[in-house]
């Protein structure tokens, strides 16, 4: 009986599809048995795509574990799942405690997986269970936009409308920025129809740190879950949400954690709910039990914890870039970058106000003191700046949040030419963070005679 004879025998199905086909011509043509390592080498030979192999490390015999641990995932191949110096199988237990002694949280707490808005989503299972007599979500009215999302696709997946379940916090006219006491109030009065408060930690567009704490309170006092969106406030500001005894909280890693867009995000279930295994949950295999996850068993046992909400394996590179950055964090404290953030926030204000500020009328709140009519100070004659951000450094991050007495886009423009990299968010709000793991005072000053570069620059072109 000849190979192909054999071949067609054990392999009658697959050579019904043309893969198979096409190799048994190729063979057939070069006159080549298939099982001859010749056949394979003229295959390889014929590979458009063979130039890619060389952008991959290949594991060599002598390198494969043999009661060794401490080799490089780059000779291990697939033998990186469980040896090495950081096994795959459990690479987020590297990022695990950094990260809660970030968020002033337990192990127990904290899970590193997927997005924020993923994680926000997984969390609202369990933690937004709407009733008709207790089914409204308050949010603030600027929240970034995918948690204005989030809400809203869980309020109408449960059957109600977000036009009428949805309640925005919403400032007082002519201010900038929401006061504790009118949260307080809102809640105080319609705590009994919320099921949700969640509000960001610090916000996106304002940079106003909210009282966390109080606001917490406040909300379960009421019967209301309480969660929050991290995302500006990890690695920005002293968080304790354990002591806070938040319910539940997201974050993303690629802003104050230094992981880059995508970066791999992380939840807080507090204590109080980890063995509570009654909350409904969509689960999967890395939610279940380590001890038998492996067993490849049917019946779901979840883990302690936030980690029960795990759905798959964490993704091996972006672990690592936040473990870089988490390296990092654990040479100092959240309590030591906070008291340098506040002096170079507060540096970066001084030079901004004494600069560019408008004059300040003493009989004014601060909050109104602060803002310019929809980006334009009342006088015309000189460009200005106001910063919408809380003059409170208790109330806020390293971010300060500006606008400009000229159009934002001109002045961004003309401060990358010159080098300097900020953000600006619509419409009309430049975001400027000088953070103290990597920004100095010379830094900020050189941000400052920048922009006066700039707005003399600006000023001409609006003088002729």
């Amino acid at each position: 009986m000849t190979f192909y004879d054999k071949l067609g025998k054990k392999c009658r199905e697959q050579l019904n599809f043309e893969p198979c086909r096409t190799l048994l011509r190729l063979a057939k043509s070069a006159e080549l048995d298939m099982t001859d390592a010749k056949f394979a080498e003229m295959m390889d030979d014929s590979d458009e795509l063979k130039n890619l192999r060389g952008e991959f490390f290949y594991p060599k015999m002598k390198d494969l574990p043999q009661g060794k641990v401490n080799l490089s995932s780059r000779h291990q191949g697939v033998h990186g799942h469980f040896c090495g110096a950081l096994p795959w199988w459990k690479i987020e237990d590297f990022v695990l405690s950094e990260s809660a002694r970030i968020v002033g949280a337990k192990d127990i707490e904290v899970a590193i997986m997927n997005s924020l808005t993923v994680n926000l989503h997984l969390l609202l299972v369990p933690f937004y269970r709407p009733t008709p007599q207790r089914h409204k979500i308050l949010i603030e009215a600027k929240a970034f936009p995918s948690d204005h999302y989030a809400v809203q696709s869980q309020i109408s997946f449960h059957g109600y409308n977000p036009a009428e379940a949805l309640m925005e916090a919403t400032p007082r006219e002519g201010e900038e920025l929401l006061r504790t006491d009118d949260i307080l109030s809102l809640i105080e009065e319609h705590g009994e129809s919320i099921a949700l408060v969640m509000f960001s930690g610090v916000q996106y567009y304002s940079g106003q740190f909210f009282d966390i704490k109080r606001i917490t309170a406040s909300a379960q006092k009421k019967g209301c879950v309480v969660g929050w969106d991290l995302a500006h406030a990890v690695g920005n500001v002293e968080l304790k949400l354990h002591d806070w005894n938040v319910d539940f909280a997201c974050w993303c890693s690629y802003k104050y954690l230094n992981s880059g867009p995508g970066g791999i995000a992380g939840a807080f279930v507090h204590e109080k709910h980890a063995y509570n295994f009654d909350l409904p949950k969509f689960a999967g295999w890395w939610g279940h039990d380590r001890t038998s996850r492996f067993e490849m068993g049917h019946e779901f046992k979840p883990l302690p914890g936030a980690a029960a909400y795990q759905l798959s394996n964490p993704p091996l590179l972006q672990t690592v870039s936040l473990l870089g950055s988490l390296n990092i964090f654990a040479k100092t404290s959240m309590k030591n970058l906070r008291a340098k953030s506040d002096l170079l926030s507060a540096y970066l204000e001084l030079l901004l106000l004494h600069h560019f500020g408008v004059p300040q009328d003493d009989d004014k709140t601060p909050t109104k003191r602060q803002k310019v009519e929809n980006g334009f100070a009342e006088d015309k004659k000189n460009i200005h700046v106001s910063i919408i951000t809380p003059v409170n450094p208790a109330e806020r991050g390293c971010q300060l949040s500006v606008k400009f007495s000229v159009p934002i886009k001109s002045v961004h423009k003309e401060l990358e030419k010159r080098g300097v990299v900020v953000d600006t968010r619509e419409p009309d709000v430049m975001r400027i963070a000088p953070t103290p793991l990597y920004n100095s005072f010379t830094d900020v000053h050189r941000f400052a005679t920048s922009l006066k570069e700039v707005f003399r620059v600006l000023d001409s072109f609006e003088s002729e």
